[in-house]
């Protein structure tokens, strides 16, 4: 399972790849439109330059003009906003905007759904470590996309939905901002408040549904229904289990944010003696800029190897949980949770009654 430790980096790729699918996009869109030229001189108020038709269109691969006016050029004005196209060019990058939002929601959905397939195999497998694939991460990779597209891309759109929505609060807040008016001003904030609330228990809702269809593989409404109802029926383990995952998950990014930022500072302030001249820093005279790039760098990178410790938890848990809902320890019912797990909790698999036989006929 080490091999879940790397998997952010496939998720890294992904994230870059569909952001620079949008941003050429966008780009090609952007310029889609016949570049306009137009006859540009710096100072038409010279009598030479009365003559000249200022603004008119031009060609700037056409030969030079000989002209009296000094510093007539062939200037690039902008695009022209005739056709199909450019006349929809708005719609086209809120269009593309969308897709951004949806793509990243869904790989990001498929890195849990993969992590939760992965842990679940683990915790699935009777006889540890016998009974675990031999490429748990490649296989529920392989599995995820060829039955589960469907259902992580539902997740997305509904989480993206919701985000669009609060972008266009925030666009009108923005818009908003000079009008003193205390109730609309604070009817807006109910609805961030409450976008973000609804922003939040989605995600939430999504992370376990996922699990559940890393599972048992049904579709995105029942997997997304049982895990709530199931969560509902533990909300004290829930609320206690994920209260301290977050706390201990947090001292772990800050050892490793602090780490880093105490670290860079010793580097860049050239605190750090005895490295070689490839490795010694130049002088800097705002050496706070490198230290604060560096401190959010490694937030970010920390976080995104600690989700991996956050999915592991919720899908274990969730296993948990249901393990507990639908096995007894009975022969035709044993846990499938590992033997230490079941000595903290004081419960135990019965043993088959062809086993106890056995077990008789061998003693003395």
């Amino acid at each position: 399972m080490m091999s879940a430790m790397l998997y952010p980096l496939v998720t890294f790729v992904l994230l870059l790849i569909c952001i620079a699918y949008w941003a050429m996009s966008a780009l090609y869109l952007a310029t889609s439109g016949q570049p306009q030229y137009v006859l540009w001189a710096p100072n038409v108020s010279l009598a030479s330059c009365e003559k000249v038709p200022i603004n008119a269109s031009c060609d700037p691969m056409a030969e030079p003009m000989n002209s009296s006016c000094p510093g007539l050029m062939c200037v690039f004005q902008g695009y022209l906003s005739t056709g199909l196209v450019q006349r929809s060019l708005f719609n086209l990058q809120i269009y593309g905007v969308l897709g951004l939002f949806w793509t990243i929601n869904w790989v990001l959905a498929l890195g849990q759904c993969v992590l939760a397939g992965a842990f679940a195999s683990y915790y699935w497998a009777f006889h540890k470590p016998q009974d675990i694939p031999t490429f748990p991460l490649s296989a529920a990779f392989l599995r995820t996309l060829r039955y589960h597209t469907g259902s992580l891309a539902f997740g997305a759109l509904i989480l993206t939905l919701v985000q669009i929505a609060r972008v266009i609060l925030e666009y009108i807040d923005h818009k908003l901002r000079g009008v003193q008016n205390p109730v609309a001003r604070c009817i807006l904030c109910c609805f961030k408040c409450c976008l973000w609330c609804l922003e939040k228990f989605i995600k939430f809702l999504n992370r376990n549904a996922y699990i559940m269809i890393a599972i048992y593989g049904k579709n995105f409404c029942v997997s997304a229904k049982n895990a709530f109802m199931l969560l509902m029926r533990n909300i004290v383990r829930v609320v206690v289990l994920d209260k301290v995952t977050d706390l201990l998950l947090l001292f772990g990014k800050l050892l490793v944010v602090g780490a880093v930022g105490v670290l860079s500072f010793f580097f860049f302030t050239g605190r750090i003696l005895g490295l070689g001249k490839d490795f010694e820093s130049p002088h800097l005279n705002y050496y706070w800029l490198p230290i604060m790039t560096s401190i959010l760098g490694a937030y970010v990178i920390a976080s995104g190897f600690f989700s991996v410790f956050g999915m592991c938890v919720d899908t274990l848990f969730l296993c948990f949980l249901e393990d507990l809902e639908r096995n007894d320890g009975s022969p035709d019912r044993p846990y499938y949770m590992s033997k230490c797990l079941l000595t903290i909790l004081g419960k135990k698999n019965d043993a088959p009654p062809g086993d106890k036989r056995k077990k008789r006929e061998t003693r003395p």
